[in-house]
């Protein structure tokens, strides 16, 4: 007589899996479709991709230690109830580590960049359970190998072998499983093993080696808080550089500080802190945070007269960063201030590359591979990245080429110190080219996808399209080389430009199209010197504006005029590409 097979954990599964997808750096979702089965299939994966990799492509070796930590969201730890009882991702990327043969280290909840700083310094890999900067019911995690981040050219065979992991464990008999038909592990909640404090003991070293102690003496900040989980670590690095520090706004519920898209209610909200504190202790030389991950920084200065705070745009911050780091080549993707090509580092900037770090990261190899020896770059979150070791005055700075919100805050604060002048001071010293980000959430990703194809060219080649005075459309590649281009191609672009230029339209303070460039979205450069560049969020339903423009108030004008509702520039160009 034959038995019944038992069944498979997929044929138990009470709810209809979300497989995770890569996003511009990392994996992302809504907690409620991020069971930890997902997030314990992708990482095995992740891990055992790795596992194949020499050590010197960044491969990992079974038995040895494997770094992890996480924020402060509550899902990253712990069950939420409000997100169908989800959660508790760090314990499902602790098992899939033993399941891999690694030896777990859990570096409790630290940024980013200081786990990645420490694992690399051991040439070991790590994953950081994070959602960065995006909402409360998202999350996450990011993989690192035992060289730096994962690369774009990783995904594809990662992808392969997910598909391959996913096999193995749905087929595995119920009965067998670590999961429950939920999704979730069977023996349920569970305590993370012991925490440990190296990664941040020598995250804090390297700034104060670095800086030394006595680079922010003198100065006065305020450390808006809020749920940031670097926010004491910031406080204690200052703090160890010379800096008088008070603390503000510190938080138990998740806010999401988008360093790309601080709106008026977000600068409202410090400006209410700021006054608070101010009232208290006097006036601060500056406001200082980060996201959720703390690897973007928030900046502020104090305007002496009104007292008003002033937003940085991290893209301005990072140029400064590089110029106090002396750089000799410096990257960043084509959304940031386009200041850049018209101040001093202009001779050292490298092609402009797509948004997210592994691309920064690829064009620093190939700056490297150059022969350049001060390689850096950064985005425009701020996020830094030094690819290369940096030495100023005998005092070396290891490479650390993931995003990083602490160097660029401190080496803005150590600039103001040195020349003792206010931050406002400093930053106006820049080329007069102002930047404002916006976005439109829920806003599906497919429909901002269909936006970009609509405005693009047909040939993938062709990334900088320009317009002379009789509308004559010149094609150009990534490398800013000629691509030829028959009549229909021009015609089409032609077509393309007029279509653009009945939404951003005289009406609404916009002069002619002269150039479109298609290296990541469509990004518009409008003879009056406005900028315009749309594109979707890599890992969310949101579509992004960047905006350049000759004074703030324009390039504010350009972003609330874009994301306004019902019927802003977005939304007329969604009615247009459908």
């Amino acid at each position: 007589m034959q038995t019944k097979s038992s069944p498979t954990l997929r044929e138990c599964l009470t709810y209809d899996p979300k497989e995770l997808q890569f996003g511009t750096s990392g994996r992302r979702g809504e907690v409620v479709h991020l069971t930890q089965l997902e997030v314990f299939i992708n990482a095995v994966a992740e891990l055992e991709f790795l596992q194949s990799l020499s050590k010197s492509d960044g491969g990992i070796v079974r038995g040895e230690e494997f770094y992890y930590a996480r924020d402060l969201r509550p899902s990253s730890s712990a069950y939420v109830i409000e997100q169908q009882g989800r959660g508790e991702l760090a314990q499902a990327i602790e098992l899939a580590i033993r399941y891999a043969g690694m030896i777990p280290i859990n570096e409790g909840m630290i940024p980013t960049p200081a786990l990645s700083h420490f694992a690399l310094t051991q040439g070991k890999g790590s994953i950081m359970v994070t959602g960065s900067h995006i909402p409360f019911d998202r999350n996450g995690y990011k993989t690192n190998t035992s060289k730096g981040e994962l690369l774009k050219q990783h995904e594809a065979p990662i992808n392969e072998k997910v598909k391959e992991v996913r096999s193995r464990f749905y087929n595995q008999p119920f009965d067998d499983s670590f999961f429950g038909a939920d999704g979730l592990l069977k023996e349920g909640s569970k305590p993370l093993s012991k925490e440990h404090n190296e990664a941040a003991t020598v995250y804090l070293g390297r700034y104060v080696d670095f800086f030394g102690k006595d680079a922010l003496s003198g100065l006065k900040l305020l450390v808006y808080q809020h749920s940031a989980v670097g926010r004491d670590m910031l406080a204690v690095i200052l703090k160890a550089l010379g800096a008088e520090v008070i603390t503000t706004g510190r938080s138990d519920t998740f806010v999401p500080i988008d360093t790309e898209n601080m709106d008026a209610d977000q600068l409202a909200v410090i400006q209410a802190l700021y006054d608070g504190a101010a009232n208290v202790h006097g006036r601060f030389d500056a406001i200082v945070s980060t996201d959720g991950d703390s690897d973007r920084p928030l900046i502020l200065g104090v305007d002496p007269k009104s007292s008003n705070v002033q937003f940085f745009g991290g893209d301005l911050v990072g140029m400064l960063t590089a110029g106090l780091l002396a750089a000799d080549a410096a990257v960043v993707p084509i959304s940031c201030n386009d200041s850049i090509d018209r101040g001093t580092l202009k001779n050292i900037t490298q092609p402009k590359t797509r948004i997210g770090s592994p691309f920064v990261i690829s064009g620093m190899e190939k700056a490297l591979a150059s022969g350049k020896q001060a390689v850096c770059g950064w985005e425009a979150n701020g996020g830094f990245l030094t690819g290369s070791d940096i030495n100023i005055n005998g005092q070396v700075l290891k490479a650390l080429p993931t995003r990083d919100a602490i160097l660029p805050i401190l080496a803005v604060l150590s600039i103001a110190r040195r020349e003792n002048l206010p931050l406002i001071d400093i930053f106006s010293r820049l080329p007069k080219r102002f930047s404002r980000a916006a976005l439109i959430k829920q806003f599906p990703r497919a429909t901002g996808l269909n936006i970009i194809k609509q405005f693009s060219p047909a040939n993938d080649s062709v990334k900088i399209v320009a317009f002379n005075e009789g509308n004559a459309a010149m094609f150009k590649d990534a490398n800013n080389q000629s691509v030829p281009a028959h009549a229909a191609q021009a015609d089409a672009m032609n077509l393309i430009k007029k279509q653009l230029e009945t939404v951003f339209s005289a009406a609404a303070g916009f002069s002619t199209i002269n150039q479109m460039n298609f290296v990541d979205g469509v990004r518009m450069y409008f003879s009056n010197g406005d900028v315009a560049h749309l594109r979707p969020s890599g890992n969310a339903d949101e579509l992004r504006i960047y905006a350049v423009a000759d004074t703030q108030v324009r390039a504010d004008q350009i972003a609330a005029i874009a994301v306004a509702e019902p019927d802003g520039l977005l939304r007329k160009l969604a009615d247009i590409a459908v």
